[in-house]
């Protein structure tokens, strides 16, 4: 067993190996080894706990397969064979976890016959029977060489091969005839690396930085330090990271924040597979809080110890991503760049660009002249064709930050760079996030670097805090680019208005900065924001705009999503919030790519339509004039004389509108548009009384939602049986109106997504839509419902249920805001509640954030607003049934 690792004493010492040693007459039966395995995997899972390097844990898991392994190679009469048992991939580096795959490769000279393939079968079924996760291939020595030239992932593989036992020469042949000098000489097996890792970042880049991210494959994770490795072992036939120290490709202090960070994912990846018990690279929410707490952290007064957790790990997988930068950067001057003749061309006194790269004049640049820290950023946005920075040029910048001071941050120069940076038509989020990379961001802003890596703990958020930032930057930045024009049309109609776009940026850098240091962060933030406009030499009443806009950055989306902006008292009072159009449009902007920036999976048509028929109805307020608004009966009329006009090109007569309009309250036409009247009224018009409900949808295309309206007689619980109907149908309800007639008809409109976000469209969907709906209503007039499953993610957050009750003054009703646990059918329970104690619903806005449910409803008993005793009883009603529900 020359060949094999070597086993950490607590193995070496503790297990009897020689009792599983195969003895032909008296073969070790599998029990044997399932018992030596479960022990080794016990202490090594001891010495993990008590704290030994997790270099030499997961080896002595690799040395432990070894063992296993070569026994059952003698075990199978291998050893007689022409052959070679190879460990391959990260097995071959003598890396296992303790969910790892085994990667071996059983190597032939000759095609296997006979005995050979029968010891292979046997072999291979040996290892199944003791619980390998293996990945095997069988192969001859020729078609290896052959497979392996025609692919990088097989010629990667066999790189790291590693002889467990059997023939060395066709071991050692196999290693010459795949090397550099062979197949994929180091500058082509550069390239098509490189060309992988761009095509993993795209696949995971974007969920590096999110609250699930992939610890293996994403930015910065251990396929990276992988990279590096390949990359060095081809190139230079090194057997260690550390020969990149010793030919200058890293300085010892970046090697070992290279070894650090490397050795903190093993640590959580080694814990996680045990957590999981299978091979799990996500760190999923199953798992994060208990290993927070087996990393030692521990809740604080602002912070809960997961967050601090999970913010060690983003920022290691931070400084990770900008060590592969560098080094394949150095990679490509050095394998793709050598035989071209160096070109560089003068950019101005302190930077030149080599190659395609931008790289420091001299290596006291940033000594003599520290505001050029900040001026290669410009330099970099208004040269798009520059590849990159020199890995020289990031180490110097990285060694000069703390130049980057109070005296700096005052410094003209600094601060004129910092703004036109801002100011730039192109590259401003590249820049931004390669600032934020390289630590400049950070120490430019030091309240910047506190949210660095930060994360919050919840479903809503899927970003950490400076990747969200950034990302809000990102999306208000596109709006005013016109190749994008058409992605939000009517957000990129508004930005063309803004006199100064840069004020919106720093309103995008600075509403969340204030996250995790305690008390109000839209306040906090505000202060900062302002502070940096008046030190950026802005007006003051610029940075006051900036100021109010990050205070009240979460304004627009409240109102949006829980009040009913259909109520022009509710519009008006927004309106005095915003003050003028200015402030409005700005806030709209900015709201837009805050929710868009937060969860991309929870933004929709739905939430867009809200926010931007509020910026409509907002607008028009402002500009008649806060002190002069619409008296409702002049809007009753315009909305009625608008919808006349669609009836009249329907064909529909003047003597059937006024029936169906007749009764009708003039609440109705507040609340509804010209368009959902028209064709309300059409419906309605032609319905014959004893073919009541009648049911109808449509695909309203400006909301990207389903309407249905139903139209029926009162008392039959109707509304109740209509959530409880869609619920089983598993559509999500977005918004509810409950309108009463004068004759006691029930007007119901509804708007839904399916399950997966979507609206339901097309004749023949809507259709049977309609028919199903009527199906379930016809078949089942009983309000009752079954529990309905929590996902795998909201099981792990406890939302307690909350309710707060106000009473809605202008139209005399009760307003109910609920937060509790997000779940299908939840206004069904809500709508049952209701149905118990009399209550009738009349507006419901639904708002999901992350886990939460954020849900308004607007409610009457008998046309006046619930009484104390009715809150009370209705609340208990409620928190019974959710918490049942869970």
């Amino acid at each position: 067993m020359d060949h094999l690792l070597p086993l950490p004493g607590y193995l070496e010492n503790s297990l009897e190996w020689n009792t599983c040693e195969h003895d032909p007459e008296n073969p070790v039966p599998i029990q044997a080894f399932t018992s030596c395995l479960k022990k080794a995997g016990e202490l090594l899972t001891e010495a993990f706990q008590r704290g030994e390097d997790i270099e030499e844990i997961i080896q002595g898991r690799a040395a432990m397969v070894d063992r296993v392994l070569a026994m059952g190679w003698k075990r199978f009469g291998l050893d007689q064979a022409e052959a070679s048992l190879v460990a391959v991939g990260g097995y071959g580096r003598g890396e296992l976890h303790p969910a790892s795959d085994i990667d071996i490769l059983l190597l032939f000279s000759d095609e296997p016959s006979g005995p050979e393939c029968e010891g292979i079968s046997d072999f291979l079924t040996f290892l199944w029977d003791i619980k390998f996760q293996v990945g095997h291939s069988v192969r001859t020595l020729a078609e290896c060489i052959r497979e392996a030239s025609e692919d990088i992932t097989i010629a990667t593989n066999v790189m790291e091969a590693r002889l467990l036992c059997g023939n060395e020469k066709i071991f050692e042949s196999m290693q010459i005839h795949t090397s550099p000098d062979q197949i994929w000489h180091s500058p082509e097996f550069f390239a098509a690396k490189l060309e992988e890792q761009i095509k993993r970042h795209e696949r995971f880049g974007e969920t590096a930085y999110k609250v699930e991210p992939n610890l293996k494959e994403g930015p910065g994770g251990l396929r990276d330090i992988q990279m590096i490795g390949w990359v060095t072992k081809r190139h230079f036939g090194a057997r260690s990271l550390q020969e990149l120290v010793q030919r200058g490709f890293l300085l010892q202090a970046e090697y070992d924040e290279l070894l650090e960070g490397q050795r903190f994912l093993w640590q959580i990846r080694f814990a996680l597979h045990e957590l999981a018990g299978r091979k799990e690279e996500r760190l999923l929410f199953d798992f994060q809080k208990e290993l927070a707490r087996q990393f030692g952290y521990e809740d604080d007064e602002h912070n809960l110890g997961v967050e601090l957790f999970m913010q060690r790990y983003y920022r290691t997988i931070m400084s990770l991503e900008r060590l592969n930068e560098m080094l394949l950067q150095h990679y490509d001057e050095a394998l793709l760049q050598a035989d071209k003749p160096i070109e560089i061309e003068t950019i101005n006194r302190r930077f030149q660009v080599r190659n395609g790269y931008i790289e420091i004049c001299n290596s006291q640049i940033f000594a003599f002249y520290p505001p050029a820290l900040l001026e290669i950023f410009l330099i970099l946005q208004a040269n798009p064709k520059i590849r990159g920075v020199r890995a020289g040029t990031i180490r110097a910048i990285r060694s000069h930050l703390h130049l980057i001071d109070k005296n700096f941050r005052e410094d003209i120069r600094a601060r004129s760079l910092f703004m036109e940076v801002l100011r730039q038509a192109t590259g401003i989020t590249q820049q931004f996030r390669r600032m934020n990379r390289y630590g400049v961001l950070a120490a430019y802003l030091p309240n910047f670097g506190n949210i660095v890596g930060r994360m919050q703990y919840d479903l809503f958020h899927v970003y950490t805090v400076d990747e969200h930032i950034l990302m809000v930057l990102r999306n208000v930045r596109r709006m005013g680019v016109e190749q994008f024009a058409d992605e939000l049309p009517m957000c990129s109609q508004v930005f063309k208005g803004l006199p100064k776009p840069e004020l919106l940026y720093i309103a995008a850098l600075f509403h969340d900065i204030a996250k995790g240091r305690g008390g109000d962060h839209s306040v906090l933030g505000a202060v900062d924001a302002e502070e940096f406009c008046l030190q950026h030499d802005l007006s003051t009443y610029d940075s006051k705009l900036v100021a109010w806009l990050v205070a009240h950055h979460l304004t627009m989306s409240m109102y949006a999503q829980q009040k009913d902006i259909n109520d022009p008292d509710v519009v008006h009072e927004f309106a005095r919030i915003m003050g003028n159009t200015s402030r409005l449009d700005y806030l709209f902007l900015l709201t837009v790519g805050d929710m868009r920036g937060t969860n991309p999976d929870l933004w929709n048509s739905w939430k867009y339509s809200l926010l931007t028929s509020l910026h409509q109805k907002t607008k028009k307020v402002l500009r008649r004039g806060l002190s002069t608004p619409e008296a409702h009966d002049e809007m009753i009329e315009s909305i009625q004389a608008d919808a006349r006009k669609i009836l009249i090109r329907s064909g529909l007569s003047e003597e059937s509108t006024q029936r169906v309009w007749a009764d009708l309250d003039n609440e109705y036409f507040l609340r509804h548009s010209p368009e959902d009247i028209a064709w309300h009224t059409r419906l309605v018009a032609h319905q014959d009384e004893a073919q009541l409900p009648l049911i109808a949808a449509r695909h309203v295309e400006r909301s990207g939602s389903t309407e249905i309206f139903i139209y029926g007689h009162d008392g039959e619980n109707l509304f109740t049986r209509i959530t409880h109907a869609l619920e089983r149908m598993n559509l999500n309800i977005l918004d509810a109106r409950i309108q009463s007639t004068r004759s006691g008809k029930i007007i119901d409109t509804l708007h839904v997504h399916d399950l997966s976000g979507e609206a339901i469209a097309g004749s023949a969907a809507l259709d049977e839509l309609c028919e199903r709906l009527r199906q379930e209503l016809d078949q089942d007039t009983s309000t009752q419902r079954q529990p309905q499953h929590r996902s795998r993610q909201h099981k792990h957050f406890d939302v307690k249920t909350r309710l707060y009750f106000s009473h809605d003054e202008g139209r005399d009703m009760t307003v109910m805001e609920l937060i509790t646990g997000d779940q299908l059918g939840l206004l069904s329970i809500v709508s049952s509640a209701l149905l118990k104690f009399g209550i009738a619903l009349h507006v419901a806005r639904i708002s999901t954030i992350g886990e939460e449910a954020d849900d308004v409803f607007y409610m009457t008993v008998g046309g006046k607003p619930l009484s104390e005793d009715t809150r009370e009883a209705l609340k208990e009603s409620l928190v019974t049934a959710l918490s049942d529900d869970q």
